[in-house]
């Protein structure tokens, strides 16, 4: 086995360094280290064994001035206290890190004004690939990401626009699924209770909405949007005040599981029957909603799978490879629990 050689004078190991110990070409230990398959297996764990026993750190900014691009992958999403996107950047983590790409998590708050920013920052330093939630930003954004001729890829919802590559799920349908359920569960005064108004759930909204057009049933005055951040505090005020604006309601579909398990924590106070007197139901099926008394009725989302995929796309992309296809629809769950 060769010897590992002295680091140079700068006492920081270089990539010739790792070459020269596992006996390859420096190109051969590039590829190695960006995760690409085509190097034979034997010479790629030459590659790292030496990277380990020469304790080899890739320096980014030689990378980057090496490819013009550098391995770090921009992943924005709207929060970090939201589980739904801790599972998706858990999965996005689990598929880049390993393939010699670093995400670099970028938090918009729902703003487009802040994601603008973001870009503009983070596509300086010329990333590998981006990873972008939905499709709602400024037009600034949308070119900065053109201009940008990197690899984009679009998590959470869908879009057949040629050249947009995209992971997701039908929000719209998935809201949908869960008024139909309650519909057959025999309520006919459902009510939408939301928060935060961002555009999936204003999707979800709609897929409500169509579903009760189509029963006859709906009733404008049977939702409550409030622009606040979503939080189990606010379920239970916004319960109340529905309850007080429309106390015929019999059903409450909230735009996601924090909302619902504050209703379900209210209607306890208030010594509501649920689901006699009211049957209630969430969104993204988060942690706790099982254990919810009543256990909560809820759609599970693929966030996860919404991670990995998206990931995955992104990673043939920036490999230089196609698709199967730009546009990958997910599927979602109705889980029916004891709240409704």
């Amino acid at each position: 086995m060769p010897r590992p050689p002295r680091p140079r004078g700068s006492g920081r190991t270089t990539l010739q360094d790792v070459a020269a110990a596992a006996g390859v070409s420096p190109i051969t230990v590039s590829r190695v280290l960006r995760g690409e398959r085509r190097v034979d297996g034997e010479l790629a764990e030459r590659v790292r064994q030496a990277v380990q026993r020469l304790g080899y750190v890739p320096d980014p900014a030689a990378r980057a001035l090496a490819s013009a691009r550098s391995s770090q992958v921009p992943v924005l999403v709207p929060l970090l206290s939201n589980a739904l996107f801790v599972d998706l950047l858990e999965a996005v983590h689990r598929v880049l890190f390993p393939a010699g790409y670093q995400p670099l998590i970028g938090v918009t708050h729902y703003d487009t004004g802040e994601e603008e920013r973001l870009l503009a920052s983070h596509l300086a330093h010329r990333p590998a690939g981006l990873l972008v939630t939905g499709f709602d930003r400024t037009e600034r954004s949308r070119r900065l990401i053109a201009d940008a001729g990197l690899p984009c890829v679009h998590l959470m919802e869908l879009s057949d626009a040629p050249g947009v590559h995209c992971v997701g799920f039908s929000q719209a349908d998935a809201g949908a699924a869960i008024t139909e359920h309650l519909l057959a569960r025999g309520r006919r005064r459902i009510g939408f209770v939301a928060a935060q108004l961002d555009p999936r759930t204003l999707q979800r909204a709609e897929g409500y909405r169509r579903c009760l057009r189509t029963a006859g049933l709906h009733d404008p005055g049977l939702e409550l949007l409030s622009a606040e951040r979503s939080s189990i505090a606010l379920g239970g005020e916004l319960l109340q005040r529905l309850l007080t604006l429309r106390p015929d309601v019999d059903a409450v579909f909230f735009c996601n599981d924090d909302l619902a398990q504050g209703g379900l924590l209210a209607a306890q106070r208030l010594r509501l029957d649920v689901p006699g007197r009211l049957a209630v139901a969430g969104f993204n099926d988060l942690a706790g909603s099982a254990q919810m008394l009543p256990p909560l009725t809820s759609v599970r989302t693929p966030r996860a799978e919404v991670g990995h995929a998206g990931a995955q796309m992104l990673l043939q992309l920036m490999r230089g490879e196609t698709p199967a296809e730009h546009c990958v629809r997910l599927s979602y769950e109705v889980v029916v629990r004891e709240s409704s």
